[in-house]
């Protein structure tokens, strides 16, 4: 399969997106749900939706006006956050099975990719929260240093997700 910037495609998990950068074996696509994510050219995953629409700049070239409402979007839900947040290795293609007591319930399983960039979201959130409260105009000192507590703890909260990261920098801390 050959991929080109400005391609339209679809994936499993994230949903539609534009191709942005094709590099030697991977692919930097923005998704609409799902934000900058970079995908194996091999993947089985992604779907081409289009080669080429209108108002791109020529053959392989970018549609801008898809571009930049994805772009706009995806700005808008994670404030400008474009840091790349690494699974560990050993859960890539990995699936969470979790197994109800009443084994007369149906179990569900959910990619571990999927779940990763829920937490990261999550993480991302309450940075953006806690930017929001050090710099708020009208509380005082006092107020910002215990809604900061409440941050701390729910850090603290997360860090048993902490076993997904592959980089120890990007893991929760209550600190």
């Amino acid at each position: 399969m050959t991929y080109a910037v400005g391609m339209k495609v679809c994936h499993d998990l994230y949903g539609d997106g534009m191709i942005a950068e094709v590099g030697v074996t991977n692919l930097i696509i923005y998704f609409a749900k799902g934000g900058q994510m970079s995908i194996s050219q091999s993947s089985d995953e992604l779907e081409i939706l289009s080669e080429n629409e209108e108002g791109s700049t020529g053959e392989g070239g970018i549609d801008l006006k898809a571009m930049e409402e994805i772009l706009i979007h995806v700005l808008d839900k994670y404030n400008s956050n474009n840091e790349i947040i690494e699974l560990g290795s050993k859960w890539t293609d990995g699936t969470m099975i979790l197994q109800p007591a009443n084994t007369e319930q149906q179990s569900k399983e959910i990619p571990i990719e999927g779940f990763f960039h829920k937490i990261v979201m999550m993480r991302d959130r309450l940075r953006v929260l806690e930017q929001n409260i050090n710099s708020h105009a009208v509380l005082s000192d006092e107020e910002k240093v215990h809604l900061q507590q409440y941050i701390s703890r729910c850090y603290g909260s997360m860090t048993t997700f902490n076993i997904l990261f592959k980089n120890k920098e990007d893991q929760f801390s209550s600190k």
